[in-house]
Order: structure tokens, then sequence, then C-alpha cells
């Protein structure tokens, strides 16, 4: 009955479409998990495997247990690789109770499956996958933005730190070679002074050994005259008497020649210490007529890129274009300006700016920490006390803009800084005319400013003269 039941519930399939893999006969009938088996092999099947038996599939889970235990056995004790597949399905489920992990647990920031939310986090506040996904994609998101920004920033440093290096070899450059021209200006002046010096020596030395071969040629001539009338006396001496008698007169006579003694010569000898007496001091002295002395030199550091400088460090400009500099911390950004290169915390200094037909111009003093790269209204309250001259006025750049009286058109503007009485005072270089005083105690180091915004005429720093005393 049940191979009948069995014959009736599997249908056959026809001959020629299929063979029974264990007998190779024809007829064979179709299993439920979709093998074919003929009726004979089917009993026999189900005599040794139980009902609904199939060879094939029982060979190949026989075949899967023969493979692992195999490998478990090839493999024991090492960590087997796993494939992407497996890793991921093995992710999605709880290691403690093999259910997928659907829930994510808001207090222990970790997915759960529904047993481990019944047990262990029964009391704490869950939410689906899903959602736990994106609220934490969004709360990354948000930690992710300040890190982009510091990254950004840290981009930008490193570039700027590049295009430094690179300045500061132009500079280096730059500067060896003006370093190199203005000892070259310093040599050849010494050398100058030096074939001078030479040459004077020369020259005296010439002089006065004319002088001496002269003096020993007229000598000589006089030792000869003396000599031939020697020889003659002493030749008439030693003649007979009669002819020494008859030449006494003559020979009396020759003995009583006038001979004048040159008296001794003072300054026959060369002037040493003329030449060496002090040399490197009158030397000195002499380089003040070529060394260009000025109390104030710019620092390019500070100019704003749109400022040119003279090689001299003494004059500025203004550029349409920008110069290609680093934007390092001490250089300014808005005010078209540059600092001198020394500040001063103590003593008096004073410092002459030529204007000229310079159109829009600035001049005075800023303070050490003034702000270099955010735009701010010049004043003493924002650390400047400077004046200007703009649309043909002049003015004291103070919170009010006061105007300044003027006697002429500023050619030269004096720039005096006296530390001691906290003053800063302007005045027409030409007579020394005040044009405006600035009050305060500064408590912190102050720079020469200087500021233009004329494309036609520059700013210069002009020279002072040198003097060397002795003391």
């Amino acid at each position: 009955m049940a191979s009948e039941q069995n014959a009736g519930e599997v249908p056959s399939i026809p001959q020629e479409e299929a063979l029974c893999p264990g007998c190779q006969s024809l007829s064979p009938l179709v299993l439920p998990c979709g093998h074919s088996l003929c009726e004979a092999c089917l009993k026999l099947c189900e005599g040794e495997l139980g009902q609904g038996g199939c060879t094939v599939c029982y060979g190949r889970e026989l075949l899967d247990c023969v493979l692992k235990r195999m490998l478990d056995s090839l493999f024991q004790g090492q960590r087997r690789r796993r494939s992407r597949e497996e890793e991921e399905r093995v992710q999605e489920l709880c290691l403690l109770h093999s259910q997928r992990l659907e829930l994510f647990c808001v207090e222990d920031e970790e997915p759960v499956c529904v047993e481990c939310q019944s047990e262990e986090h029964d009391n704490h506040v869950c939410c689906p996958i899903d959602e736990a996904v994106d609220d934490c994609k969004t709360e990354l998101r948000s930690a992710l933005r300040p890190l982009q920004a510091k990254m950004e920033a840290l981009i930008s440093i490193k570039k700027n730190c590049e295009e430094s290096a690179l300045h500061i070899k132009t500079q280096a450059e730059q500067t060896e070679r003006l370093v190199q021209v203005e000892f070259e200006k310093l040599h050849q002046f010494l050398q100058d002074e030096e074939a001078a010096i030479l040459s004077a020596v020369k020259e005296e030395e010439e002089e006065k050994t004319q002088r001496m071969k002269d003096r020993v040629e007229n000598i000589s001539e006089q030792i000869d005259s003396l000599a031939a009338a020697i020889e003659e006396t002493e030749e008439a001496m030693d003649s007979d008497d009669i002819s020494f008698l008859k030449d006494f007169k003559k020979i009396s006579e020759r003995t009583q020649m006038t001979i004048q003694v040159p008296e001794e010569m003072s300054g026959t000898l060369l002037n040493v210490a003329k030449h060496l007496g002090r040399l490197q001091y009158r030397i000195w002295e002499k380089m003040q007529d070529a060394v260009i002395y000025t109390p104030v030199t710019l620092d390019p550091n500070t100019a704003d890129v749109c400022l040119s400088l003279s090689d001299d460090l003494t004059s500025l400009w203004y550029t349409e274009e920008d110069n290609h500099v680093p934007d390092n911390c001490e250089r300014f950004c808005c005010h078209e300006c540059v600092l001198g290169a020394e500040g001063f915390s103590s003593g008096r200094h004073t410092w002459d700016v030529e204007v000229g037909e310079n159109s829009e111009w600035a001049v005075g003093v800023a303070q050490e920490t003034v702000s270099r790269k955010d735009w701010f209204p010049p004043s003493p309250d924002t650390g400047l006390w400077t004046i200007c001259y703009y649309a043909e006025m002049c003015r004291a750049r103070t919170p009010n803009a006061t105007p300044l009286v003027l006697k002429r058109k500023l050619q030269t503007v004096r720039v005096q800084l006296d530390l001691e009485r906290g003053r800063v005072t302007f005045s027409d270089a030409s007579d020394n005319t005040v044009i405006y005083t600035f009050k305060h105690k500064f408590t912190q180091r102050v720079f020469p400013y200087f500021s233009s915004t004329s494309k036609r005429y520059p700013l210069r720093i002009l020279p002072r003269k040198v003097s060397i005393i002795a003391e």
C-alpha cells in the first residue's frame, strides 16, 4: 500500500526524458525534492533511509559531511576565512542568541536582538536598526564638519608654508645679491681710498727723492771743486822754490775759494705719520659722504600685497597687481600699509618722509598689537597715531577725522616720537612748523607706519646726515 500510495503521489516522467540514477532503468518517478528514482530504487531507499528518502540528497549530504570533517581535521586550530556573504550574515546575527540584530540600544550604543532586549536591555530605550543608522550617520556628519574644517585649515596652512618656503628662498637670493652689491660699493670705496693714499705716498717719495738727488749733486760739485783746489795746492807745494813762489799768489787765491756748507734741511724724510696716522678713522670720516643712513627702514614682511618696496627698503609705492608673497601673520591685508623694521619702546626718535605729489598717504606710528588682517577705522583707539592726506585735505586720524590747517602743501613730513613724554608730533620739515600732536602714554612697542594708495608717486624716507664724534 505504501508503494502504491507513493506511486500515486509521485508522478512519472517520460522515458526519453530521464533515467534512474541508481539502476539506470527507464520511467523513474519524480520525488518532492526534485530528483528522479525508479520504483525499485525508491523502495530500497525507503527501507534504508526511511520514508521519503532520496539517495541523491543523502549522497550529497554524506559528501558534504565527509568534506566538512576533512577540512576541520586539516585546519584544526586555524581560523577559517569566511566569504563576504558569510561575514555579513554573521555580523547580522546576535552572538548569544543567533537571531538577527534588529534593534539598537540607545543607552549602550550597540545593536541587539529581540531576546537581548527582553533580557539585558529591558529598561533601555531601543529603536529599529534603520532608524538608529540614520540617527548615527546624522550625528557623525555633524561631528565630521569641524574635522573637515580643521583639515581644510591645515591644508591651507600647509600650502602657505610651502609658499613661504619658496618665498624664503627668493628672499635669501635677493638679499644675498643686494648685500653683495652694497659690499662691492664699500669695497670700491676702500679700494679707491687705498689707491689714493698709495699714490700720495709714491708722489711724496718721488718728490723727496728728487730733492735728495739734487742736493747730492750740488754737494758733489762742491766736493770736486775742493778736491781740485787741494790737489793743485799740494802739487805746487811739491814743486821747486822758484816755481812755487811764482805760482804762490795764484795758488793762494785758489785756496781762498768760497765754499758754502749746505744747512740741514727739515722734512726731507717721508711723512709716514701723515699717511698712516689715524688711517682707519680718517677713512671712516670720509665714508660719511659715501654711506647713506636712514633712521627708519621698512619691513617687507609687513607690507600689504599691493605695495612694492625699493631694494634699500626706504621707499614704497602702490601697485595695481598684487605681489606674490605669503600671507604671514605679520602682514597687513586691508590698509595698504607697511611698518618700520624696528620698534621703539623708549627714547626720542625722528624721521622725515617725503610725500611730494602723492595724493593719498598716511604716516605715523602703530602699536605692536595692531590688527593686521581685519579692516578697522584708523585712530588711537585702534592702535594708530597718524595723519593722512586725501581728497586734497590733510587730517589727523582721530575718531572725528580732525581737519588740519596748513600754510602750504606738504612736501616732507617730520615725525617726532617722544616715548618719555608720551607724544607723537607731526611738523612741516621745511620750517619745522608743528601740524598736530597726539598725546598718549605708550605701554608697548610702537613701529613707524606708512600707507599709500597713490599709483604715481612713492613715499620716501629721507636720509640723515651722519656725524662722527671722538670722545
